[in-house]
């Protein structure tokens, strides 16, 4: 039984009278009315699914009642009805809201097959609601900023980071090289009160320690040599935002001091200068160095660290949470979709299976970058293992791309020899996908040899 409601409005009793009928057989519930006036006042006590509207009514004709009861039509599809038809009336409709159009005199097809229409466009938009809510659930459980995951560890730490980012307070990112240190502390910004504002990323390992005070702090005209003019600096960059310092343990001792000194005043320097300036800043660091081992050291100040460690965030490696491999894979494809204009669909189980048991040296660095250079040379749509570096395959690999110090210890040519042979089979076989009689041929040696020195070698093929 269908339990949609139906209102027929036209000034023709026979009309009204055949419709009723026509679509009260097809299970519809139906109320009529006589004119736009007398449709306005129902429509404002009860909500339709369906409208017939004719045109031409004394009193308030169909276009007057679309007019009138707009702000009561927002879940309802209204077709209008005329026997005189004409392009321009059916676009005023539309302009108006109207679902549809049809002129009379029509058959009674023509209404159940509207209807039949009307109801489809109904059911897709409601599945397209539901899909879009369904996503942003997926999206808002699972991401961060640019950051994607679902382990349980990273789920902990993106509530920690949306709690964070709603105060000024400092905050110290810390975990291994690629772990997505400065993509957590742009998240953190853009969901601050200060998003408007920059986020200024400075890598203090990256530029040199004398020069490194100038670009943080600016420097007056005449402080040194060059120095033919005011500089603001990076801090003055980002008044008002954020300045992020990447790998704050490779802070010079010196400038220790001054950075203490904007997170107790609120003041910098500038190179030169002789007074003080308020700058309005917030500060968040990052280190893939243990702190408390560089204040041991002597190469990194307590106090600082106690500064800077205000709010901890720590990001485990990507081997402590293998859970995340597949929908980091699936992100980065789409990126690299989009990119690179390809249509990458999937990727195939033994590929996805050389991916979770992969330790990840790199993290999700090198994670992305994996996905990268495969959706560049697969020829298909779906991801094969040939398509990824051999080191999915042996890991060992790594240490050989260092270099031979990296895959030797000793001096003996025996032991080198065997280890050299081992590590080129496993290159040859991850080349081929473990077909051995390919690798042989590679290794130009022959398949009942190759056999052997596999077996000798205890290599798993």
């Amino acid at each position: 039984m269908n339990q949609s409601r139906v209102l027929i409005v036209d000034d023709e009793t026979n009309m009204r009278h055949m419709m009723s009928a026509l679509l009260n057989d097809a299970g519809y519930i139906v109320d009529e009315a006589a004119d736009g006036q007398e449709a306005l006042q129902k429509v404002k006590e009860v909500r339709y699914n369906y409208i017939f509207c004719d045109i031409k009514m004394p009193k308030m004709d169909g276009m007057a009642f679309m007019k009138a009861a707009g702000a009561y039509l927002d879940q309802t599809d209204v077709v209008m009805m005329s026997a005189y038809g004409s392009i321009d009336i059916a676009i005023e409709a539309m302009k108006l809201g109207a679902y549809d159009y049809i002129s009379k005199p029509f058959k009674p097809d023509e209404i159940l097959l509207t209807l039949k229409k009307a109801q489809e466009r109904e059911l897709l938009k409601a599945e397209n609601v539901e899909l879009k809510q369904r996503i942003e659930e997926i999206e808002g459980s699972h991401s961060f900023g640019n950051m994607v995951a679902k382990s349980k560890a990273m789920q902990d730490l993106f509530k920690l980071a949306v709690k964070v980012a709603q105060y000024d307070t400092t905050v110290l990112v810390t975990g291994e090289s690629g772990t997505g240190k400065e993509l957590i502390a742009k998240g953190i910004h853009y969901q601050s009160k200060r998003s408007k504002k920059q986020i200024v990323p400075v890598n203090c390992a990256g530029i040199p320690h004398n020069l490194l005070e100038s670009e943080l702090f600016g420097y007056k005209k005449g402080a040194f040599t060059g120095a033919d003019r005011d500089y603001g600096g990076l801090f003055d960059a980002a008044a008002g935002g954020t300045v992020f310092l990447d790998e704050i343990g490779d802070l010079p001792l010196s400038l220790q001091v001054k950075l203490l000194r904007v997170l107790q005043e609120n003041e910098i320097r500038p190179v030169g200068a002789v007074e003080s300036r308020i700058v309005d800043v917030r500060i968040i660091a990052a280190t893939s160095k243990s702190l408390e081992d560089e204040i041991k050291k002597g190469n990194f100040r307590d106090d600082l660290f106690y500064r800077l460690n205000v709010m901890s965030i720590h990001l485990p490696p990507l081997h402590d949470r293998s859970e995340d491999v597949p929908l980091l894979c699936r992100f980065f494809m789409d990126r690299y979709n989009r990119k690179l204009g390809k249509t990458i669909h999937s990727i195939s189980s033994a590929a996805m299976s050389l991916l979770l048991d992969y330790q990840w040296p790199g993290n999700v660095r090198e994670l992305e970058n994996m996905i990268e250079r495969a959706v560049v040379l697969a020829e298909k749509d779906v991801l094969e293992p040939e398509h990824f570096p051999a080191v999915l395959l042996n890991p060992d690999m790594h240490r050989e791309e260092e270099g031979f110090e990296g895959v030797f210890s000793g001096y003996s040519l025996k032991s080198g020899k065997k280890k050299l042979e081992s590590a080129l089979i496993r290159k040859a076989l991850a080349k081929t996908g473990g077909n051995r009689t390919r690798a042989a041929r590679l290794l130009e040696i022959s398949h009942p040899s190759l056999l052997s020195k596999i077996k000798d070698y205890e290599i798993d093929a």
